[in-house]
């Protein structure tokens, strides 16, 4: 059976992305999605929906190939303000590293992602709106994500057999 979506009404678009970021909270993505679908529909050009739905796909990252990472960048380019295309390339870079993290990819083949996620917020700091610390604030984390995930690699490897005259001191 085929079915015809409706299409939502644009004075009804404030309050379905109020609803669509109540979802998102209550960590129900797919249901945010449908809902920022809907107001696109309506005004395909909506910043706030663009942006709401950008980070609804990235909140679905798991790690996995089906992970719609090239779907979230294409979203978040189609926002108008050069800053906030950077950015949010900076979270979807970021998220797509810390969930193939989580599922289990080794720090190596991931630390790409990171890396470039870092420029992405380097370059938006430099057109961040003044008392906007978002930037720098991602790229701690980016940097903090790197130096534990090095750390921890560091620490499950085998020590490195003494060379001679390297015995540590009695």
């Amino acid at each position: 059976m085929e079915t015809n979506l409706k299409k939502i009404r644009r004075e009804g678009i404030p309050k379905a992305i109020s609803k669509a970021e109540t979802y998102r909270y209550l960590n129900e993505p797919d249901e945010a999605e449908s809902i920022l679908r809907d107001v696109l529909a309506a005004d395909p050009e909506n910043q706030e929906a663009l942006r709401l739905l950008g980070l609804t796909l990235t909140d679905q990252f798991t790690g996995a190939d089906a992970d719609r990472a090239a779907e979230a960048e294409r979203v978040f380019q189609g926002l108008v303000d050069p800053y906030g295309r950077l950015y949010y390339g900076g979270i979807v870079r970021e998220r797509r590293g810390k969930a193939l993290l989580r599922a289990g990819r080794p720090l190596h083949s991931v630390r790409p992602l990171f890396e470039e996620a870092m420029r992405c917020f380097e370059e938006a700091e430099r057109s961040s709106p003044e008392g906007n610390e978002d930037a720098k604030l991602r790229w701690n984390r980016c940097a903090r994500l790197l130096g534990e995930a090095g750390g921890a690699a560091r620490a499950t490897r085998e020590p490195e057999p003494f060379e001679t005259g390297d015995a540590p001191p009695i």
